[in-house]
């Protein structure tokens, strides 16, 4: 049984969202937000015009896309995306874990269109990608938070594609590459790969997005916070900085925070080494650990953000679907009580074991001082089941 470490995380938020802040962060972060005026006063608006324009600049996004920041976080953005853009041509829905599962419902059940497809795959697995038809629009995740399985690249997406690629990138967006050229929307929050506030989503729509918006009119009525169109064009305003409902300027300025931190580290290609380092060094420990695995099967299909492990050793296999939870719980809750790991179960719907978060707010040198404990709580819940048995 491995022996107690005596090294603890400088920093134990390994939650998967809402996610650590950037190393060194205080609030005095937060001293300069424009709090208690209207957001749309030439002061406040200019703080969220900078999100959106500092946001573009890190990710490289190109000329012509549009970016707005939008309310109810990333799931916000991609309702807002579904409920407007699509029932103009059939849609394709990959689903391998929670969220994308989640999208697929809402498409099928509430939405009710009827040339939908949905193409399933367990947790650890993604869906055959090629066998996607791209005359339909196409709705996914391009990195499954609750199953720490991404897409390896956007080679499988066309570039000649007729339908639109809707990818909501909410634990991917500042962490991994994403090809622009592939993507028509894309989806995230400030509460992920940055370390952001809750409630806020960010919306962005390629040239292609934007002649959908105005050449169709879907047949169900649209919400207030929903409605990206007025007169049969875009809402440019909303791109500008002027926020469809109400923002927390205090949330504003975070963000700032974390982009300007972002820029300070090298921008997106430092975000994303870092994140990289993260999986890196889980990696190394997961290759000599018996008792545990990727959740993701394939290495190249491996989260850098959303780290989902499986327990392997054979007495967690043979027992019962209740008695893994419990085990795992127990793993989880013995590091948590340490005040060396918090929030690192694995997600509800997700098979049991653990989820370490990885993106670029994480220090690589926490994540090493925390494997060792993994180990150590392993070997205390190993012991305590055998002496049960």
């Amino acid at each position: 049984m491995a022996t107690k470490p005596d090294l603890r995380p400088k920093n134990p938020r390994f939650s998967s969202g809402p996610c650590a802040k950037r190393p060194g962060w205080t609030l005095a972060a937060l001293e300069g937000a424009e709090l208690g005026r209207s957001h749309r006063a030439a002061g406040p608006k200019a703080r969220l015009a900078e999100v959106i324009t500092l946001s573009k600049a890190v990710l490289a996004m190109p000329e012509g896309w549009r970016l707005g920041i939008v309310p109810g976080s990333d799931t916000g953005a991609v309702e807002m995306a579904l409920w407007s853009l699509l029932g103009a041509r059939g849609v394709e829905i990959p689903a391998w874990e929670s969220f994308s599962a989640d999208w697929a419902s809402d498409v099928v059940k509430e939405l009710k269109l009827a040339d939908a497809r949905v193409l399933k795959a367990p947790y650890g697995k993604l869906p055959d990608l090629a066998s996607l038809d791209w005359k339909k629009d196409v709705v996914f995740v391009w990195n499954g938070t609750t199953s720490g399985v991404r897409v390896p690249n956007g080679d499988w997406i066309p570039d000649d594609r007729e339908g639109l690629a809707i990818c909501d990138a909410t634990s991917a967006a500042f962490a991994m590459d994403l090809p622009w050229n592939k993507l028509d929307v894309v989806t995230w929050s400030w509460q992920k790969v940055l370390g952001g506030e809750a409630a806020h989503g960010m919306l962005a729509l390629s040239p292609r997005a934007v002649a959908r918006l105005e050449s169709y009119t879907p047949a169900w009525p649209l919400p207030k916070v929903f409605r990206l169109t007025k007169g049969g064009k875009l809402a440019e305003g909303v791109f500008k900085g002027e926020t469809i409902n109400t923002p927390s300027m205090l949330c504003v300025e975070d963000a700032l925070d974390g982009l300007r931190w972002a820029e300070s580290v090298g921008g997106l290609k430092g975000l994303i080494a870092r994140s990289e380092g993260n999986l890196a060094a889980i990696a190394d420990w997961v290759a000599k650990t018996p008792w545990v695995d990727f959740l993701a099967e394939d290495a190249a299909t491996r989260s850098c953000t959303s780290i989902c492990l499986k327990i392997v050793a054979p007495w967690f296999t043979a027992l019962d679907a209740e008695g893994q939870a419990a085990a795992a719980k127990k793993l989880a809750s013995l590091v948590e009580k340490e005040g060396v790991a918090l929030d690192v179960a694995n997600y509800r719907d997700a098979p049991p074991g653990l989820r370490i978060w990885g993106g670029a707010t994480v220090e690589t040198s926490d994540i090493e001082v925390l494997l060792p404990w993994l180990d150590w709580a392993f070997g205390q819940v190993e012991a305590q089941q055998k002496a049960a048995a």
